[in-house]
């Protein structure tokens, strides 16, 4: 969102409906189609305190975690049994334990040198930008990471006649302008999502379809 304190009053009042208790089941299925290296550092933008972060840890990897909300990045911790240490690094603080870099901030201002990843993660930061945001985001990512970086990438589409975002629709066609410039961009698989989205159910929607994309960063 435009306004940061979208998210930190979302989280202060814990209406995090958007947060799952599962592992993203698109994350399991595809990421080791990846092939990316074990020890790589593994980018996950507005990460939240999501369960993937530790699946990806699981699989072998370092994992550099960008989100705005200090409550989300304590109780992701808190939930491991994890004490980080903690060092300022303005305008970030960052909270670290192995093999975890949680980067509490805005994700705008990020530098390449300092997430240092080679492969990324979006689960939910995509479709938590508004419209006018999205491109500055897929701009970001594309500054952030090297050429030959993968990324798995999760969108929705939906009727945005039915639900006003977050999270918003970001259809096929919409992820291949905004990241063809700098992306490879293909579609892996594309499925109903609404089945498992009872709280998007529950705001209008008829419709949703959950489709993951690999892009490759170009050289």
């Amino acid at each position: 969102m435009e306004d940061p304190n979208f998210w930190l009053e979302r989280w202060q009042n814990n209406e995090i409906g958007f947060h799952s208790e599962d592992v993203q089941p698109a994350l399991i299925a595809h990421w080791p189609t990846l092939q990316i290296a074990k020890g790589a550092r593994v980018f996950v933008p507005l990460c939240g305190k999501t369960l993937d972060m530790a699946w990806l840890s699981a699989a072998g990897h370092v994992v550099v975690g960008s989100e705005l909300s200090p409550l989300a990045v304590d109780a992701f911790f808190a939930e491991r049994k994890l004490t980080p240490q903690t060092r300022l690094q303005p305008p970030f603080t960052i909270k670290s334990a192995e093999p975890y870099d949680l980067w509490c901030g805005d994700f705008f201002a990020l530098r390449k040198n300092e997430i240092n990843a080679a492969a990324a993660y979006d689960r939910a930061a995509l479709v938590a930008m508004p419209p006018n945001l999205q491109p500055r985001y897929a701009a970001k990512m594309a500054e952030l990471l090297p050429a030959g970086a993968k990324v798995l990438l999760i969108g929705l589409d939906y009727d945005p006649k039915e639900m006003q975002g977050p999270p918003f629709n970001v259809p096929q066609a919409r992820v291949r302008e905004l990241f063809g410039k700098d992306f490879d961009v293909s579609v892996i698989d594309a499925r109903d999502g609404l089945t498992k989205s009872e709280h998007l159910k529950k705001r209008g929607i008829t419709w949703l379809e959950e489709a993951s994309y690999l892009l490759v960063r170009h050289a």
